[in-house]
C-alpha cells in the first residue's frame, strides 16, 4: 500500500491548483463523465447521512452487499456532484450538478468520497481520528463530537510534527500489524464548511504501523492530567466508536477487524482539563508518555 495522497489524478484543471500541485500522482484518476445516463442502471438506494447541509445518496446496481469486481456504484452530493465507479476499477468519473464548482468538487472527493471509496472497495478501513508522527512513529487522536482531536492535532502539527491525517484515518492490516496511511495534505483546524483547509507541506509519506491511540476524555477545569491504558471492552469500545464510514453491508468483516485492532494496537484514555491554556501541559504529559511507550 502507498500513501492515501498519491491516489489521485485530478483532471487539468485542479492538477493546477496551487494548493495539490505536486502532491498527487497517477493511480486514481478523476474525470468528467460523458454518459449521464449512468444513474439508470443504479435500482438500489441508500440515503447515506446529511453532511454540512447536503443530502449525500450512495447507489449500486445490484443489492447491497461486499462489493465485486465490475459492480457499478454512485455516491451523489444533491446539488453539487455524483461519483460513479466499477469495483476494481481504479478511474472515476463525475457528473456537476447547478451547484458545481472545482473547488467543490475538490472538496467532496477528498474530504468525504474517497473514504467511502476505499472503504467499499475494501482497500482501507476508517477511523475518525487525528494523527500525527513522533520521531517517525504514527500516533492517533480519537474522541467524541468536539472533544479536542482537531485542537490537539493542530497544536503537535505547531510544535513541528508531521502530519498523517487531519480528520480520517485509513488503515490496513499487513503481517500482524495495523498500519496508519497518509492522507491528503490538507488541514481544517477551523473545520468551516465545504472548506478543503490549508495545504500541509509537512506531511507523513509512508504507510507506517500504528504505534498507540490516544482517546481524549474532557475533565474538569484545572483537573491532573492523567493517562490510563484501556483494556478489554472499554479498549473494543473506544475504537469501536472511532470507526468511520459505517456501512450496514460491511458490519461482520468491520466488527472482525475492529477487534483485531484492539488485540495489538494500544489504547490510552487521556483526561484534558478543558483549557486551552493547558494544551502546553497536556502535550508535554503525552509527549513523555508516547516517548517512553515508543522505547519499550
Amino acid at each position: 500500500m502507498i500513501a492515501y495522497h498519491h491516489y489521485i489524478n485530478f483532471i487539468p484543471e485542479l492538477k493546477n491548483n496551487k494548493k495539490v500541485e505536486g502532491s498527487f500522482f497517477n493511480v486514481i484518476t478523476v474525470k468528467e463523465s460523458y454518459y449521464p445516463r449512468l444513474h439508470e442502471k443504479l435500482l438500489y438506494e441508500l440515503t447515506f447521512f446529511n453532511n454540512q447541509g447536503r443530502d449525500l445518496l450512495l447507489c449500486t446496481d445490484r443489492e447491497f452487499a461486499r462489493t465485486k469486481d465490475g459492480q457499478l456504484w454512485s455516491f451523489e452530493v444533491k446539488g453539487v456532484v455524483t461519483f460513479f465507479w466499477y469495483s476494481g476499477n481504479l478511474t472515476i468519473e463525475y457528473l456537476s450538478h447547478e451547484n458545481f464548482t472545482i473547488e467543490l468538487l475538490e472538496y467532496w472527493c477528498l474530504h468525504i468520497f474517497l473514504p467511502i471509496f476505499f472503504t467499499i472497495e475494501e482497500i482501507y478501513d476508517f477511523l475518525h481520528a487525528g494523527a500525527v508522527e513522533v520521531d517517525g512513529k504514527p500516533i492517533l487522536f480519537i474522541a467524541r463530537s468536539l472533544g479536542g482531536k482537531s485542537t490537539m492535532t493542530d497544536f503537535f502539527m505547531q510544535q513541528g510534527h508531521s502530519m498523517l491525517s487531519d480528520d480520517k484515518v485509513a488503515t490496513y492490516k499487513k503481517k500482524g500489524n495495523f498500519l496508519a496511511v497518509p492522507s491528503h495534505p490538507h488541514h481544517r483546524p477551523y473545520r468551516e464548511k465545504e472548506d478543503l483547509g490549508f495545504f500541509v507541506k509537512d506531511l507523513m509519506t509512508k504507510s507506517k504501523p500504528i504505534q498507540v491511540i490516544y482517546e481524549l476524555e474532557k475533565a474538569k477545569e484545572n483537573a491532573t492530567i492523567a493517562i490510563i491504558e484501556l483494556n478489554g471492552v472499554e479498549k473494543f469500545k473506544s475504537v469501536r466508536y472511532a470507526s468511520e464510514t459505517n456501512l450496514f453491508f460491511q458490519k461482520q468483516k468491520r466488527f472482525e477487524y475492529l477487534m483485531q485492532m484492539a488485540k495489538i494496537v494500544p489504547v490510552y484514555r487521556v483526561y484534558i482539563p478543558w483549557q486551552l491554556d493547558k494544551l502546553k501541559e497536556v502535550y508535554d504529559e503525552i509527549m513523555h508518555h508516547c516517548k517512553t511507550f515508543l522505547i519499550v
